[in-house]
């Protein structure tokens, strides 16, 4: 029985509320659809009021007059006009009211009716709907979820006990042996229902779920009894009917509503049939044959549920008492009855005449027999007019089928969003619809779910991977895709450039294992990854409302493809953004009736399309399309053009392809001004420009896109580069640093327009890695050209790209090119690196050649042009605050116009509000993180716009939600490749702005810390990586000049402004905070071991430094901070060390000292594991510390200096047994450590010195004149000036005159010996080669001489330790380049000799012993004079020996991070003579340091005649791309310094030759172009 309550009765809203998209008010206001209109308050009604479209400030005005829900019950015009109302929102306001009143009362009716009769009620199935509401013209796709909603409404919803609701259902229809047609457990059917119009069946509704476990008798009879009753009350009646068994029909079953679906569980069919039997019985001989005609055969529908597997049925009998059977007759019958005592069925006693009264079957009484009997002529009348009425024919008119796509599709509009992904949902496609399936080809399909596992034989993947590229998966594959180990930028991201093409039942044609099953076995093996793969796609990869699933139903549906469908509905709540297709009804309802599982028959035909010819939808939806078939072009060499297909442009996914054609498909016709405006507005107001805008400019549909100074200037250089001026590289580089909103980026794309005719021009997608981009870049060079040789260049724009990513790709392009044997006058490749820069003019000066400095300032002819433009945008009615960024580029971005102008902006602005906290939260992240943004998705979770209400989705619109301040400093972003949206403020100045002026009070750190405990920010899944990384490097992420930031910081900009515009305090609880919230990530508990240490507290500093170690224990950047942590508390406790400190104090500080040397040997050590990384921080560190630990030896009474001032008692404690009796016991624990404290310096002083032999070190020489002091700095931009410093340190401390006269053992004084080099500036390669540097030669050249003084006279015969002697010969080698004819020189023959030991010894040597043997035994044609191939064998086992060591040394660090060094050139002379260093080299280069450094990049530094006159320039030939020399006898490897320098085939050519730890390099290749004057190569 339907009892309605009007406490309980869910209200939908007026019609207006489902065509206008939904605001939402606080929660207490959500709440007003559950609540009768008199328990309103004005919350409720205010949120009532934005539903009907009523303007805002009349909805605000009536809030403020307090109307409640029954001051809304009384409204009239007198008092609307009295607020100041217009007339036309009066009008609507009254007459939405008053059918808000109408759904009361006949909800009142419903309770009321319901009271009267509590056990049965004839009730309405649309007991709550509003039948008069107007409908729209142009209904959107949020107004789909509504109406969609609303149609379940009008299912009236039921409540089962408190809170569980029901939907009612439909009945099979009469007589209908649809065998497709399901019945949903739980449902609710309209209740029993009496007679109507004799055709339409009355109802009547059995539960019989007690008889249905009965034995076959019991069973049969109870059927029977109930079928007859039923029956002979209907034929009597004259009526159609239809008794159901499995549907509850009584209130008194506890917990079922009257009509609920429950079914029976049959176990056996035959029962049901053979129970009509009993006709034979029951019914008089004469009517039996009538009775058998109108009691049709049992139906057993079954009942389905999502929950249950038992398998249970509703059982139904049709009567159907045709005039022509039941003409003049009466039917009087007995029931069967089982009688429990005999067991078996007897018949009543009494025959009875039954008629159907109301919605029950009664016997008539005996008093109205008569009457009863007379009037049957007058119901065989009535049923004879009643059939002949429902045999006309009535001609059903068609839908309009093509609307109802376009508004399923596109919201009605003329064309379709180009924006929206699609999903494809299908099963078999059979041939001759594969005609019909254009549309989605053109289609933007993100990926298909095929059920048909021939698809790719003969069905439409066949088809498909005709036109596009596609990427085919297995169910398991696709759900596990993220499982690879891909960063989570890149995790999803192959899926959005190419189709996914899913088999979700196997591949007929697949040689693997993965084969199709039945229905149980898909269900059982493969239902779990389906739901994986979907759950996937919507909580990870698709934000919602940017993708459209299209079930397209092309055969005969079965279960996996409804299980598909109910995924998706769950996941996508509801059917808002799900179409279905089926040209086949027959089809369309075996899947809507399996379908309604999950939702009512009455939504899935809101959202399907059924019945149209699919050739039809073909030609409809390609109608709609925004854009024409039209191919698009490449150039191509003979200044023509070729055809790039999407198969082939998808194929070469990394590169967005630039056409000459570009744009020219877009219907041009179908775009309003409007949507012109609107694109030209979102450029000038801060949004990255697309093609569009250059392509509307030139159609002249919008206006010129101004072109700045630094376009022109670009573009000369590009041709500058395309003449092949300067060194004719194969991959060119054009750099353009910008100012953050300049217009750098748009001056990039700028060039590339202008040049996508000439050349072949491509945006690179930084996500994919280089040798990805290198491949198709290749590819799209070559693509459909007749000759490799002579094709186009290519110009591929990167933009915020890592210095790493880009010296990796640019070696990938050159070393792809040399294998190509190709010589071209021009370059393959021009890389246009465009990136952001807090200072381009520095970055342009360091290198002017190839670099374009883009900043706020504008020339004077660009500020006309600024002006001018201002003003024509202006005389277009655009307001200023609409086009922000160019209106402050115009004013070139002066801080107190913006000051001005952002104070202007927020004057009014709400500052409790959730959209101005959202501001702030996002103005905090992008002036502290560039390229930072908050994505939609997080957005919406902030305000509470992603809320779902009663499983339905809320329709909004995100920009509604935001006040119009919030609306002018917010810019939605929308990524080119997945079009997932985000916001950013229009600028970073803006977002400065927005800091100062909004804080009022409030500190920056408490606003992070609020920002930290926003749990709808943290927990919303979609797009959670990079919000995350973006809050990491908010706390973390320092400046770095490197990467174009204005200065180097210690910490994050954020916690740097943190501890100096408040305290030091708030910065660790913030990090605590963030710390705790992100996992416990040790780079943040790192972060507050390096801030504690910083503040002196070195207690806490320990902790977190422990903490940091123990979630990451090998980690050497973690280590090595957990030894500063050591190195600066030593420091703190020497410096404020007092005459008052006790023994104790001592040794706790030596302790220190110590600890902090294992923590950096222990950071050494997981370094040399890391293979993406050099960190040599931890020898540094051992090192200064040591020598500071030294010096605060030094001071200890207890190692007094003797009278020469030397530190005799500190060093014979050091390195002999000695310990001085006062330190004996109280240091126990300290002797065997300090005492190994020289061969711990020694060692790290050495792997210093040969990691500077290797690289290039001079990252900014100037800083050093700038601040010497600093040692910090001293050791990241002058390591060699910092090494030699701390050499003489380290060896003040272990030189004793006295100790070596008092020693008896060579060891010792060998050592003093060595601390003596060490002291003079020697001692190891780098502090020897640094003598080369210093400007007065005259004094290094005397030093050096001192330094061999201290070697033994007669080396060859007293042996020297292997590292003494390669010092002994490097000395000799730099004394030479230093002074020629110094005394103390040795022959080359002699370092020959000496240097034997060298490659004769089986036993390893440092790098720098097989670099000497590549100097001594070059072809000398003094000394080799006769070809010895002994002398190549040495060379060329140095040469694979150092070759080798340069690979375990480099790892796989990019080369740019570690660019070779080479210290020597071949020169003209003999002897040591013709070895030059570069500083000589270096000395006859005018200019600046950077002018010098560009003239080495570009090749340059070989024209200038002083340098040609003092090297020799060798002769070598190529083979391949590589390079060989002629060494004495032998051909041996030589390193290009440039590989794409090397030209291609097999070559003569002469270079010059550098020595380096590497191996032998050539610079300056050139081909030979006149043998006979050929310099020869000894």
């Amino acid at each position: 029985m339907l009892t309605v309550n009007l406490n309980t009765v869910i209200f939908p809203p007026p019609l207006g509320f489902c065509l206008l998209r939904a605001r939402f008010p606080s929660s207490k206001a959500m709440d007003y659809k559950t609540l009768p209109v008199d328990k309103w308050d004005e919350n409720h009604v205010q949120c009532w009021l934005e539903s009907t479209g009523i303007k805002k400030e009349y909805v605000e005005k009536l809030h403020a007059e307090e109307v409640t829900g029954p001051a809304l019950m009384e409204l009239d015009d007198s008092f609307l006009k009295g607020i100041g109302m217009k007339g036309g929102q009066i009008h609507m306001l009254i007459r939405k009211r008053n059918e808000l009143l109408q759904l009361q009362e006949k909800a009142q009716q419903g309770k009321n009716s319901s009271s009267k009769a509590p056990d049965r009620t004839e009730a309405r199935t649309e007991p709550v709907s509003s039948r008069d509401a107007p409908a729209q013209d142009k209904p959107s796709r949020d107004h789909r979820a509504a109406a969609s909603s609303k149609k379940q409404r009008r299912s009236s919803q039921l409540k089962q006990g408190d809170d569980e609701v029901l939907e009612l259902s439909n009945c099979r229809p009469f007589k209908s042996q649809d065998t497709y047609f399901k019945y949903v457990k739980d449902r609710v059917l309209a209740p029993e229902s009496g007679v109507s119009d004799l055709i339409a069946p009355c109802h009547e509704y059995k539960s019989f779920a007690i008889a249905a476990e009965l034995n076959k008798n019991q069973l049969k009879s109870k059927f029977a009894c109930e079928v007859i009753r039923f029956a002979s009350a209907c034929m009597n009646i004259r009526t159609n009917g239809t008794i159901h068994f499995g549907i509850m029909d009584s209130v008194e079953d506890k917990g079922y509503k009257h009509g609920q679906i429950v079914g029976i569980k049959v176990k056996e069919r035959e029962c049901y049939v053979d129970a009509l039997d009993h006709i034979e019985k029951c019914f008089q001989e004469n009517k039996q044959e009538i009775a058998r005609k109108c009691i049709h055969p049992p139906v057993f529908v079954e009942v389905i549920s999502k929950d249950s597997q038992d398998q249970r049925f509703v059982v139904e009998v049709d009567i159907e008492p045709t005039s022509s059977l039941v003409k003049n007759s009466f039917f009087e019958v007995y029931l069967p009855k089982y009688n429990e005592e005999s067991q078996k069925v007897a018949l009543t006693k009494e025959k009875a005449i039954y008629q159907r009264l109301g919605a029950k079957s009664e016997p008539v009484k005996p008093n109205n027999l008569a009457t009863f009997i007379q009037s049957i002529q007058d119901r065989d009348a009535q049923r004879e007019r009643a059939e002949l009425s429902s045999t006309e024919v009535h001609t059903e008119a068609s839908q309009n089928l093509g609307r109802k796509l376009a508004i399923l599709l596109n919201d009605g509009k003329s064309y379709m969003d180009d924006s929206l992904r699609y999903i494809l949902v299908t099963n078999r496609c059979e041939k001759d619809n594969l005609t019909c399936i254009n549309f989605l080809m053109r289609l933007n399909i993100f990926c298909v779910f095929d059920f048909d596992e021939h698809s790719n034989v003969s069905g439409l993947y066949s088809k498909y991977k005709e036109h596009h590229a596609v990427r085919s998966y297995f169910l398991q594959d696709f759900s596990n895709e993220s499982k690879t180990g891909n960063p989570p930028s890149q995790k999803h991201l192959c899926l959005f450039d190419q189709t996914s093409w899913v088999f979700c039942n196997g591949r007929s044609d697949f040689l693997g294992d993965e084969k199709p099953c039945d229905e149980n076995t898909w269900i059982r093996t493969k239902k779990k990854y389906l739901k994986k793969a979907i759950t996937r796609i919507c909580d990870e990869i698709l934000p919602k409302r940017s993708f459209i699933v299209l079930f397209l139903l092309l055969s005969p549906v079965q279960k996996p493809l409804v299980d598909t469908f109910q995924e998706f509905y769950t996941e996508m709540n509801g059917t808002e953004y799900i179409v279905c297709i089926a040209e086949s009804k027959e089809n369309y309802g075996k899947w809507a009736n399996l379908a309604q599982a999950s939702c009512s028959i009455e939504t899935l035909e809101q959202c399907s399309i059924v019945g149209m010819k699919l050739s039809h939808v073909d030609a409809t939806i390609q109608a709609m399309l925004p854009s024409t078939a039209q191919p698009r072009h490449l150039p191509v060499s003979t200044r023509g053009l070729c055809t790039l297909p999407s198969l082939e442009e998808e194929k070469l996914f990394s590169l967005e392809i630039l056409c000459v054609d570009q744009c020219d498909d877009i219907k041009l016709d179908l775009l309003t001004e409007k949507e012109i405006q609107e694109i030209e507005q979102n450029f000038y107001k801060g949004r990255k420009i697309i093609w569009e805008n250059f392509w509307l400019a030139e159609k002249r549909r919008c206006g010129e896109i101004i072109e700045r100074e630094a376009c022109k200037d670009a573009s000369k250089l590009l041709d500058d580069i395309l003449r092949g001026s300067g060194l004719n590289y194969s991959v060119a580089k054009l750099k353009v640093y910008h100012h953050p909103g300049s217009g750098g980026s748009t001056i990039a794309r700028q060039v590339l327009w202008k040049r996508r005719k000439d050349l072949r021009c491509a945006v690179i997608k930084t996500s994919y890695s280089p040798a990805t981009v290198c491949e198709h870049a290749l590819a799209f060079r070559d693509y459909d050209e007749k000759e490799i040789s002579h094709c186009l260049p290519v110009l591929l724009l990167i933009e915020d790209y890592d210095e790493d990513y880009l010296e990796e790709l640019r070696n990938e392009l050159m070393d792809a090119v040399a294998t190509r044997k190709i010589n071209s006058p021009r370059p393959y490749f021009i890389l246009m690196c465009c990136r952001r820069s807090n200072d381009p003019e520095r970055l342009c000066k360091a290198s002017p050649l190839d670099t374009v400095a883009v900043t706020h300032k504008l020339t004077d002819s660009e500020k006309s042009l600024f002006r001018t433009k201002l003003e024509k945008l202006k005389q277009k009615d655009v307001k200023p605050e609409f086009i922000l960024t160019f209106v402050l580029m115009c004013e070139e971005f002066n801080e107190t116009y913006v000051r001005d102008f952002v104070g202007h902006i927020l004057l009014d602005i709400d500052r409790s509000s959730r959209d101005t906290c959202l501001m702030r939260y996002v103005a905090l992240l992008n002036f502290y993180v560039p390229n930072s943004y908050i994505s939609l998705s997080h957005c919406e979770a902030f305000l509470g716009l992603g809320a779902y209400a009663e499983r339905k989705l809320r329709a909004y619109d995100f920009k509604s939600h935001l006040s119009e301040q919030v609306r002018m400093i917010f810019i939605e972003l929308r990524e080119s490749t997945t079009y997932i949206s985000s916001v950013r403020i229009i600028h970073c100045l803006v977002a400065k702005e927005i800091l100062h002026q909004l804080s009022g009070n409030e500190p920056q750190s408490q606003l992070a810390m609020t920002l930290l405990q926003e749990k709808p920010l943290f927990e919303n899944r979609f797009g959670r990586e990079e919000f995350i990384k973006f809050i990491r490097d908010l706390f973390i992420r320092r400046d770095k000049r490197s990467r174009g930031d204005a200065t180097d910081t210690l910490f994050s900009p954020f916690i740097e402004h943190v501890c100096k515009a408040e305290d030091c305090e708030k910065a660790i609880a913030i990090l605590k905070a963030a710390y705790e919230l992100l996992g416990k990530d040790p780079f943040f508990a790192q972060q507050l071991a390096r801030l504690h240490y910083k503040n002196e507290k070195f207690e806490d500093a320990e902790h977190w430094a422990g903490v940091a170690k123990s979630r990451m224990p090998n980690d050497s950047y973690i280590l090595d901070t957990e030894g500063q942590v050591y190195r600066k508390w030593f420091s703190f406790t020497v410096d404020k060390m007092t005459q008052e400190d006790t023994p104790q104090s001592i040794i706790q500080k030596i302790g220190i000292a110590l600890k902090a040397m294992k923590c950096f040997r222990a950071a050494q050590q997981a370094a040399k594991a890391e293979y993406d990384s050099m960190n040599n921080a931890g020898y540094f560190g051992e090192v200064e510390v040591g020598c500071r630990l030294l010096r605060f030896l030094s001071t200890l009474d207890v190692f007094h200096r003797n009278p020469q001032g030397e530190y005799s008692e500190l060093v014979k404690y050091l390195i002999t047994d000695y310990v001085p009796k006062d330190i004996e016991k109280p240091w126990a624990n300290l002797h065997s450590r300090l005492k190994g404290l020289r061969q711990n310096l020694y060692n790290a002083l050495e792997w210093i010195s040969e990691d500077l032999s290797y690289f290039q070190t001079d990252k900014n020489q100037e800083k050093d004149e700038e601040d010497e002091r600093d040692e910090k700095e001293e050791q990241i931009y002058n390591p060699r000036k910092w090494l030699k410093r701390q050499s003489e340190v380290y060896a003040k401390f272990f030189i004793s005159t006295s100790l070596m006269g008092d020693s008896n053992s060579a060891l010792e004084t060998q050592l003093m010996r060595r601390m003596n080099i060490y002291k003079s500036g020697g001692g190891n390669v780098t502090n020897i080669l640094s003598f080369l540097t210093d400007k007065k030669e005259a004094r290094s050249a005397e030093k050096l001489e001192n330094i061999l003084s201290f070697y033994t006279e007669n080396p060859l015969r007293d042996r020297l330790e292997d590292n003494d002697l390669i010092n002994y010969i490097l000395c000799h080698i730099t004394l030479s380049c230093l002074a020629p004819g110094s005394a103390k020189l040795v022959s080359v023959q002699t370092l020959r000799e000496l240097s034997a030991r060298f490659f004769k010894a089986k036993r390893p040597f440092p790098a720098s012993a097989h670099f000497l043997l590549t100097l001594l035994y070059w072809p000398d044609e003094a000394l080799d004079k006769e070809p010895n191939p002994h002398k190549d064998e040495i060379l060329n086992s140095a040469l694979q020996t150092l070759k080798r060591l340069y690979d375990i040394k480099k790892k796989d660090v990019p080369t740019r991070k570690k660019r070779i060094y080479t210290p020597f050139f071949l020169g003209k002379g003999y002897g040591l003579a013709k070895i030059v260093h570069k500083n000589k080299i270096d000395k006859l280069i005018s200019g600046s340091l950077d002018e010098k450094r560009m003239k080495w990049l570009h090749g340059t530094v070989w024209n200038i005649a002083k340098i040609r006159d003092i090297l020799k320039r060798v002769s070598g030939w190529t083979k391949d791309r590589d390079l060989f020399i002629r060494g004495h006898v032998k051909e041996l490897p030589i390193l290009p310094l440039h590989r794409d320098s090397v030209p291609p085939g097999n070559e003569n050519v002469t270079f010059y030759l550098g020595f380096s730890f590497k191996g032998l390099v050539a610079f300056n290749i050139e081909v030979e172009n006149n043998a006979a004057i050929r310099t020869q190569g000894i």
